[in-house]
């Protein structure tokens, strides 16, 4: 599918548009067509795993099931084995979406509870002035 690199979340995203467009496709037929249209690109880099928008889905322990089978498949050059994880990622969220709906955010799920404080203390002591000034703006513009 595509000659330039592409990152997991990428190859996440593609197998859930395929998702999307045919809901009753099979697990298996989606690993085929993923490891199919990724078979001549290059490889996704290994230090960035993560599939950021899947925390906002389900836990992590779903959503991250497949990175360790993504890790080797990358290890090993072997685009089934990543397709194989990436599907596996995408059916444990989409069983957790099912099973249990979405993650609500409220203040029982709030993970920054206790470094909170820490955190505002450390930036205040180690980033630039100029730094923070411009992450102080951009909070105000994003309100």
């Amino acid at each position: 599918m595509a000659s330039e690199q592409s990152t997991v979340a990428d190859i996440f995203r593609r197998a859930q548009i395929l998702r999307r467009e045919n809901p009753q496709m099979s697990y298996k037929e989606l690993k085929t067509i993923l490891a199919a249209e990724y078979k001549n690109a290059p490889f996704p880099p290994v230090y960035n795993l993560t599939i950021p928008e899947q925390d906002s889905r389900a836990p992590e322990e779903d959503w991250s099931a497949g990175l360790s089978l993504i890790l080797r498949g990358i290890q090993q050059q072997n685009w089934n084995e990543i397709a194989n994880g990436v599907v596996l990622s995408l059916e444990q969220t989409e069983n957790h979406e099912r099973e249990r709906g979405r993650i609500t955010h409220d203040e029982w799920h709030d993970r920054t509870v206790g470094i909170r404080d820490p955190l505002t203390k450390g930036i205040g002591k180690w980033m630039p002035p100029e730094l923070r000034s411009l992450v102080e703006r951009s909070k105000k513009s994003d309100k």
